[in-house]
């Protein structure tokens, strides 16, 4: 083990031991207090949105600094928003009708798992639900963002003294390897995992509970009696949303042909350039690396510099490359997860080929996650609710906003599970409240009698006689 290796394990140890020291008086807070907190961390994370954004743009290269600050937001006062009348400490319920109260009991020290194409959001987001839910937390970074998740945990920890609080309660690895998030994982109460199927996959082996979530491949079905235009608008708005680094974000479109050149007509007109030929092909080539894994050089990266890359020309003012994809599969890039500006696009009869289509997509690296589609059937969008093998079902918005809870009223999230199906242990947006457990005191109702049940012994009188005598002749000892 290098020396590298040994200090990162240490590290992750004293981190964990001071963490769970400041949690224990942390537990001791009333919820105003607690509340009081979150509020503070929330307000800071709206002041510095602009600039943690820009840190997280200079550091790591992916996204837009806009978009950033957008996600720093919805991960501070929107969740706020969402949380601060939500009971999480102490007493939650006292039936008096069913003699059970139910009481909230932190789960102690978490580890959490930052990706670096969401750093400063998810950090401040995790950080905010778990001290919420009474609980501290020590995040290991991903070492391409490690100086905007620092930066992140340094702001957080100055709120916490100026609360009166310790600042152990949050903290963070400044020697990330892989060694020490294993270690961190293995001596922690639970582990809220975001990141590749690597890193999720590690959180769920090392032996301690985990809330983790599985990679998105979210089809996005345009079906006949969709406003088309609404649709593709809907999709660019999420898909250029920060270059596409959301896991949530659409990574191929699936119409009807009766529509399709339609689609095909607004896609273009929006932005979208169609890549055929030679130009297809170089893309293809930069968009993976030689195991099949996406090439992380064009993560979060806009259309204009994957072309530079791919040595291609293309139009002014394109904003999406698109391949019209003919097959699912590992030989099939586009049917994968893109996490940049690159779009699949798929034609079908109609839209019970669609639905297999999608059923296919997800499977290929996204089961479990999101899909989202544009119709106004409401007959045929119960049937992908009911059939698809998603957590999350978006209608008629784009999968980016609809899925972390911008555009519609799912809880606003950057940890977004994938149920069993998808290898994880919740399909919930995860809140406060997966991150505590509950005690339940339940009293006797009252309804059972205890019985004097008579007892009969059978015993004969010569049994007795000889009982009684054995009994004078140890008196006569004792006397």
């Amino acid at each position: 083990m290098v020396d590298k290796d040994l200090l990162s394990i240490q590290e992750a140890r004293a981190l964990v031991r001071c963490a769970r020291k400041a949690q224990i008086d942390y537990a001791q807070l009333d919820q105003e207090k607690v509340d009081s907190i979150t509020k503070a961390i929330a307000d800071y994370g709206v002041a510095h949105a602009q600039s943690l954004a820009k840190l997280a743009v200079d550091e790591t290269g992916f996204g837009k600094v806009e978009d950033k600050k957008a996600k720093n937001i919805l991960a501070s006062e929107k969740l706020y928003e969402a949380i601060k009348d939500m009971k999480t400490i102490g007493i939650l319920n006292d039936d008096k009708a069913r003699k059970i109260i139910e009481i909230a009991t932190p789960m102690g020290v978490i580890a959490g798992i930052i990706p670096s194409t969401n750093p400063t959001s998810t950090t401040i987001y995790k950080s905010i639900i778990a001290l919420k839910a009474g609980n501290a937390i020590v995040f290991t970074p991903h070492p391409s963002a490690k100086k905007c998740i620092w930066e992140t945990v340094e702001m957080i920890r100055s709120v916490l003294v100026q609360c009166g609080v310790s600042q152990d309660l949050v903290s963070v690895m400044s020697v990330p390897s892989i060694e020490g998030s294993v270690e961190l994982m293995k001596v922690t109460d639970l582990i809220l995992a975001t990141g590749g199927p690597g890193m999720v996959k590690a959180a769920y082996s090392s032996g301690t509970p985990a809330l983790g979530v599985g990679a998105g491949n979210v089809p996005a079905f345009i079906e006949r009696s969709a406003d088309i235009e609404d649709a593709v608008n809907k999709i660019f708005l999420s898909k250029t949303f920060d270059n596409g680094t959301v896991c949530a974000s659409e990574q191929a479109i699936v119409t009807e042909s009766v529509i399709a050149d339609k689609v095909k007509d607004t896609l273009i007109a929006q932005g979208g350039y169609f890549l055929e030929g030679e130009k297809l092909e170089r893309v293809k080539r930069v968009m993976e690396r030689p195991n099949g894994d996406m090439n992380p050089i064009i993560v979060g990266r806009d259309a204009a510099y994957i072309a530079n890359l791919a040595n291609i020309e293309i139009p002014a003012g394109t904003r999406l490359l698109i391949c019209e994809e003919k097959g699912i599969g590992p030989k099939h890039p586009f049917s994968k997860e893109k996490l940049t500006s690159l779009l699949g696009f798929y034609t079908v009869g109609d839209w019970n080929e669609g639905c297999e289509t999608c059923y296919k997509l997800l499977k290929n690296g996204g089961i479990g996650h999101s899909l989202v589609i544009h119709s106004k059937n409401e007959e045929i969008i119960r049937e992908f609710g009911m059939k698809k093998p998603v957590s999350r079902m978006l209608v008629n918005t784009p999968s980016t906003h609809g899925a972390v809870g911008l555009t519609t009223n799912l809880f606003p999230s950057f940890t977004l599970g994938c149920g069993t199906i998808g290898g994880s242990s919740t399909s919930d947006n995860v809140t406060p409240l997966n991150l505590m457990n509950i005690r339940r005191v339940a009293y006797d109702l009252g309804n059972e009698k205890c019985e004097k049940v008579p007892v009969k012994v059978d015993i004969s009188q010569t049994d007795i006689n000889a009982v009684t005598a054995l009994i004078l002749e140890q008196l006569k000892k004792i006397v």
